[in-house]
């Protein structure tokens, strides 16, 4: 089979975008704001409109220290949070003082057909100035073909002072429509507000 070459050497030379890749403005469906508080839970706004969905995390703000931060899928419109997760999980840290880095897979902390809230902001510190933000993608939602795909990526601000990004992906193993999202930390309350996007392409 010959190797194909592609002669575009910068994004103004790209005249079309593969199909599988979502296009189109960030809608605003939702938000909201956490202030010392055991969880979010966005139990509308997630339907067969849109393909894809994005929800943003902003100042996310322990109140535990040390805890990461974790969500989790439903089918019932929020009355369980239990569906059935395989993910991978890996990360990226420095200290303050440069002396402790890697890269390196977190073998603790993915999922493999586990029903569990998925971690997706590792160990973050609860000083009045440490917090974390990211992102997290949730593809089609309200498919009843499909198992449901999601990609998250964050960063914080860990107890010990270090830097954190995290990367999780993986798909809830249903066919059955997820109509709504948890947030919480693993143990203890949190701060900050997180929106609920969907990517228009109308």
């Amino acid at each position: 089979m010959p190797l194909i070459k592609y002669n575009n050497q910068s994004l103004s030379s790209i005249t079309t975008l593969p199909a599988s890749i979502p296009t189109g403005k960030l809608k605003l469906i939702s938000s909201q704001t956490a202030s010392n508080s055991a969880s979010i839970s966005f139990t509308s706004g997630l339907n067969s409109t849109y393909k894809v969905y994005k929800f943003v995390f902003s100042n996310i703000h322990s109140r535990t220290d040390a805890v990461d931060f974790t969500f989790n899928l439903s089918t019932d419109s929020g009355s369980n949070y239990n569906v059935t997760k395989t993910t991978t999980f890996f990360r990226a840290y420095q200290n303050e003082a440069g002396t402790d880095t890697a890269l390196e897979y977190g073998t603790t902390r993915d999922l493999a057909q586990s029903t569990a809230f998925q971690i997706i902001a590792d160990t973050m510190g609860s000083d009045s100035d440490q917090s974390g933000s990211g992102s997290l993608l949730l593809f089609n939602p309200s498919s009843t073909t499909y198992v449901k795909h999601f990609i998250s990526t964050f960063q914080n601000y860990q107890g010990d002072n270090y830097s954190i990004q995290t990367y999780v992906a993986g798909y809830g193993n249903t066919t059955s429509a997820v109509n709504a999202v948890r947030f919480q930390m693993a143990s203890g309350n949190f701060d900050g507000t997180i929106y609920l996007y969907a990517i228009d392409n109308s």
